[in-house]
């Protein structure tokens, strides 16, 4: 895969909320939307053909170094969302990934956020510049 190849827009991954997303009010929990951004930033990588396995497997981790989370309305158990996952930023050690989550049903914005990992190598956890089996299958989004 080049480069050019690499370039993957927005990534939309459904996921059906469940009573283990919720809280005793009956929304979704406002920390269970990072393990949302989570599961939208693998599949990100998954539609970029590689995986976070594959990272790992290379020697290194992409740690979480910052997070924002702007909650706008609640999702309620079986509502239908959509987490939208774009890398945004692809620095020489960094990655950041923006988020839209929104319920399925009527496109409503539900929260936007942002993450942003280093890389450190796996065995010492020192910070490292991004490695071929990351930047051979990722790039940042250009817009037209």
């Amino acid at each position: 895969m080049t480069h050019d190849d690499a370039i993957v827009g927005v990534v939309t991954t459904p996921h059906r909320v469940i009573y283990a997303d919720t809280d005793a009010m009956g929304i979704v929990y406002y920390g269970n939307y990072l393990r949302f951004f989570e599961v939208g930033r693998n599949e990100y990588f998954r539609a970029c053909g590689a995986s976070y396995e594959l990272v790992e497997r290379g020697g290194y981790h992409l740690v979480v170094i910052d997070v924002r989370a702007r909650y706008r309305a609640p999702a309620r158990y079986d509502d239908l969302i959509l987490i939208e996952t774009s890398l945004a930023v692809l620095g020489a050690a960094r990655l950041r990934f923006h988020y839209h989550v929104r319920r399925a049903a009527d496109s409503g914005l539900l929260v936007s956020g942002a993450t942003e990992h280093a890389c450190v190598k796996a065995a010492t956890g020192r910070p490292v510049r991004l490695p071929p089996v990351i930047l051979q299958h990722v790039r940042p989004r250009k817009d037209p």
